[in-house]
């Protein structure tokens, strides 16, 4: 019986072949692993043989990370006529290639290079599935799903005759691991055994040279992130060679990218990211991770995240973080090389961020203006007296905005819920549906919308925050509206004197409330008897806004819908219930309404200002 690798055409005779994706650091611990079970007397690796001595010195270096470059290459820099280093291979630690080199030396096995300088990095069009996918699946698995529906091959070759001209070269008697990118392996497989004519020009086209890469370049230049390299380079000095089933785990390794990040934005700019950020952040990785057929995010991946959900100055100590590369130094006889990302890859994508620090004279000027008194609550509850209570008025019209909002809401819904969506007839109707055209244009048709007209505007709005089963908000208050432009209202809330803000002035805590215009007409609805039949404060409320609502609609804002019974009375009394889930508002904005300000009288108004935050 065939095993895997034979089945697969990767073990021929004495030679063991082992395709990778390039770059990354799975491919790089799983060549790793197989070389140290084969333990074969000579690896060829698909490096170009012009740069074996530089690589040797490289190699030499590791972990610093190195680049084998030639002395210019035209087209580079932002008008395209500056020259630029043509680079032919990153020697980095999770790189399979480098790996290959790596661990061959450290074997005592003979190293071969059978890679040529004939194409620079950005002139290579490799694609290979993501290769986070060797968390869930074997590198057998993986190379056999490649090898089954490789993608097309470059028209100017993807490297595979080359390499198997080199092959062609070697003595197959001997035992040998073969090291190459999957896509040379595709296109060199049917050459295997062919006659190549031979090379009368030993002598390379060209000789590589080689530098360390400069600190500020790593970020460009790295398929797989300094971070992720330098915890790659822990998992290889942790690892033992019969450890052959662990596998570096990107997601965790990013995870704690995240989490360090997170820690650092906590310190500098005094940030904390909130619950709702984190899960929308999930949202959008996930939705960028499949838009971009991959299983794993990038770091591009994650700094685009964090700056279109949070903030940029975590976007920026994500990719600091991440770009870090400890293992990076650079002495002054060093020649360090400064490279783009342009001089790597043959397609390039760029994010621009913005760091924002709070400047001190910015932040002091305002405060300056305004200070807060300093708190004396017994001397405020000395003072407190006055003839009437009465609200604070930036806080009227704030709330006074929010009910216009509602009942604009309400009626938006309904409408939305009473329209009908149907293919292109005869008629446009109310107009072209464009998001159930596109939904549906594999289908070829257009659709139309018509949406009914309702009757009647909005009237009452009742908003509940709390049913109040454990009788928190035992505060029971109806107030009227003092101009043409302000509503009745009845709320029930948390004493707003026992939380004294300043002298007569007391912070409570809606658990509902009720609004009706035109104001000057409610009486007090806690202890109106007609009521009497409400189960619940929300329910003597809404018992309340169908009564003295004007309009033929009372929206209703509550966490659950009302009874069927509130309905029926609603329907007797010629009013409709408009229902709209507390769960579909901003949180934030219902925080901010939430809380309002009782004054014991209207000269308080003038003080308030002071005392209220």
């Amino acid at each position: 019986m065939l095993s895997d690798l034979e089945r697969l055409g990767l073990r021929r005779g004495n030679w063991t072949f082992l395709p990778v994706a390039p770059r990354r650091i799975e491919f790089a611990a799983a060549v790793r692993q197989r070389l140290l079970a084969l333990r074969p007397a000579r690896v060829a690796v698909e490096l170009p043989r012009e740069g074996r001595a530089p690589l040797l010195e490289a190699l030499s270096k590791l972990p610093r990370i190195s680049a084998l470059f030639s002395r210019s290459m035209p087209g580079g820099g932002e008008s395209g006529e500056e020259d630029r280093p043509g680079v032919y291979a990153v020697v980095e630690p999770g790189d399979a290639l480098t790996e290959a080199c790596r661990t061959a030396l450290e074997m005592g096995a003979e190293l071969t290079l059978i890679g040529s300088a004939a194409k620079a990095l950005p002139q290579r069009r490799d694609l290979y599935p993501d290769s986070a996918a060797l968390g869930s699946i074997s590198y057998e698995r993986y190379a056999e799903l490649y090898l089954r529906q490789p993608p097309p091959p470059a028209p100017e070759g993807s490297g595979g005759w080359e390499a198997a001209a080199r092959l062609a070269r070697l003595d197959r008697g001997t035992d040998t691991a073969v090291v190459l990118r999957l896509a040379s392996f595709a296109e060199m497989l049917p050459l295997l055994g062919a006659e190549f004519p031979p090379d009368e020009d030993e002598t390379p086209r060209q000789v590589l040279r080689g530098a360390p890469v400069a600190p500020s370049s790593l970020g460009d230049i790295t398929e797989d992130c300094p971070w992720l390299q330098e915890r790659y380079e822990e998992w290889r000095a942790s690892s033992q060679s019969e450890d052959s089933a662990r596998m570096p785990d990107r997601r965790l390794w990013l995870n704690g990218l995240w989490n360090e990040a997170e820690e650092n934005y906590r310190a500098v700019y005094g940030g904390e990211l909130a619950p709702w950020q984190r899960r929308q952040t999930a949202r959008f990785l996930n939705r960028l991770v499949r838009a971009g057929g991959l299983l794993a995010p990038s770091l591009f991946d994650l700094v685009a995240a964090a700056r279109g959900v949070i903030d940029d100055n975590f976007a920026y100590e994500l990719w600091r973080l991440g770009t870090s590369y400890s293992h990076q130094q650079i002495g002054a006889e060093d020649d360090a090389l400064q490279l783009n990302a342009e001089d790597v890859f043959p397609d390039t994508r760029r994010l621009r961020l913005r760091q924002r620090y709070e400047r001190e004279k910015r932040r002091l000027a305002p405060r300056a203006w305004k200070r807060r008194p300093g708190r004396a609550p017994e001397l405020w509850a000395a003072q407190l007296g006055g003839d009437a209570i009465c609200s604070y008025p930036p806080e009227d019209i704030v709330i006074e905005d929010y009910g216009r909002f509602l009942r604009q809401k309400a009626v938006t819904m309904l409408g939305e819920e009473r329209s009908r969506v149907e293919p292109f007839s005869t008629s446009l109707l109310d107009g072209v549906d464009v998001r159930e055209t596109i939904r549906r244009w594999h289908e070829g048709r257009i659709y139309v919308r018509e949406t009914e007209k309702l009757t009647g505007e909005a009237g009452a709005v009742v908003v509940i925050f709390d049913e109040d089963r454990e009788n928190r908000y035992s505060w029971l208050t109806t107030w009227l509206g003092e101009h043409s432009n302000e509503s009745d209202m009845a709320f029930y809330s948390t004493p707003p004197f026992d939380n004294l803000v300043g002298p007569g002035i007391g912070r409570a805590e809606y658990g509902g409330f009720l609004m009706a215009m035109p104001p000057g007409r409610m009486a007090d609805v806690w202890s109106d008897p007609d009521y009497d039949l409400a189960e619940t404060k929300p329910e003597r409320l809404l018992l309340a806004g169908i009564d003295y609502s004007l309009e033929r609609h009372v929206v209703y804002v509550a966490a659950r819908p009302p009874r069927a019974r509130m309905r029926q009375i609603a329907g007797l009394l010629g009013r409709q219930i408009l229902y709209i889930p507390l769960g579909a508002l901003s949180p934030e904005k219902l925080r901010k309404i939430r809380v309002l300000h009782v004054l014991d009288s209207h000269e308080r108004r003038r003080i308030a200002s002071r005392y209220i935050w």
